[in-house]
């Protein structure tokens, strides 16, 4: 069979067209060369990856003597002790308060905090760590099976391997950020059992210890019963109460002040409330190392993207 063009083209444009159809066979070839070549590299990178991470989960592992961090307020005398971390747990800690709201045992000045270490006594657990952890052995799955399994020359594959590498190592390094109560935990709800520590704490005193910024953050709160208040003071006079008008209106003496939370089962009120923290250089060497490898897949990505035609797709965050 004849091949034909209708309307007829002159011999210079269908010159061109052959010119332009021969020009992308061989661009098509050098790209798909670029991307074996791409690919091939990349095992060697999948290399250094599987190394950081191995790095990330020797910092996280349960090694003695652990990390001792002091967990000291800065202006003030309210806070002054150390906890020891090993790994995901607090397996040590000794930490003396002064806090206003919270009543003094047999007369002391303060109140001692120790944490038990009889046989059976409920353990303090670090679950942003514990989530850490997993997320980097979950990396450190996908770079094996990116390096063992399936075609390592198949772009889509180890295109779909690395999107899932980035979300992964994303989310490990939100879980040592710790930028809200879903990934700290409500301290209502996660404070520490009253057993875990000898002798066990008030009935009135939160312990909440989270990970915000790769640094061991203590909240201390002490609560009392949310009962509303009928006392003349309260009288609203043209939308303010009596006490307002005289004196002034108050500042909230914490952020939490007149919030009602449920906790051990009942309505209370946050009396006072008291945050330390302490800089883990083990940890904050674990988010380095995250960040870095986030942004080697990332390269990795972007690379992919262009020799396999994908550029104009959703950037990552």
């Amino acid at each position: 069979m004849a091949t034909w063009a209708y309307p007829p083209m002159p011999p210079e444009r269908l010159n061109q067209e052959a010119d332009r159809r021969t020009w992308l066979t061989e661009y098509n070839a050098i790209q798909a060369k670029e991307l074996e070549w791409l690919l091939r590299n990349l095992q060697d990178s999948l290399v250094s990856l599987r190394e950081g991470l191995h790095e990330c989960e020797a910092l996280l592992a349960p090694k003695e003597p652990g990390s001792t961090l002091v967990l000291s307020s800065l202006r003030s005398e309210n806070v002054k002790g150390f906890v020891t971390r090993v790994g995901t747990k607090i397996v040590k800690g000794d930490i003396q308060l002064r806090l206003s709201s919270l009543a003094s045992v047999r007369g002391l000045p303060t109140t001692r905090l120790c944490l038990a270490t009889a046989p059976g006594a409920p353990e303090l657990v670090l679950s942003q760590l514990v989530s850490v952890r997993n997320l980097v052995n979950q990396s450190l799955d996908v770079v094996d099976v990116s390096t063992w399994t399936g075609d390592p020359l198949n772009a889509s594959f180890i295109f779909g391997q690395l999107h899932l590498l980035h979300e992964t190592i994303s989310e490990a390094r939100q879980m040592l950020k710790g930028e809200s109560d879903k990934v700290r935990g409500k301290w209502w709800e996660a404070s520490a059992l009253e057993d875990t520590f000898d002798p066990p704490l008030p009935p009135s005193l939160s312990f909440h210890l989270s990970i915000a910024d790769s640094a061991l953050v203590l909240y201390l709160r002490t609560v009392e019963p949310s009962t509303p208040s009928h006392t003349p003071t309260d009288i609203s006079l043209t939308g303010f109460n009596l006490r307002d008008r005289i004196f002034g209106t108050r500042q909230r003496p914490h952020d939490e002040a007149g919030d009602v939370f449920t906790w051990k089962g009942e309505e209370v009120k946050v009396k006072e409330k008291v945050r330390v923290e302490s800089q883990d250089p083990s940890l904050m060497a674990v988010m380095a190392k995250l960040t870095a490898l986030q942004h080697e897949v990332l390269k990795w990505i972007s690379a992919l993207k262009v020799l396999m035609g994908n550029e104009d797709s959703e950037s990552e965050s």
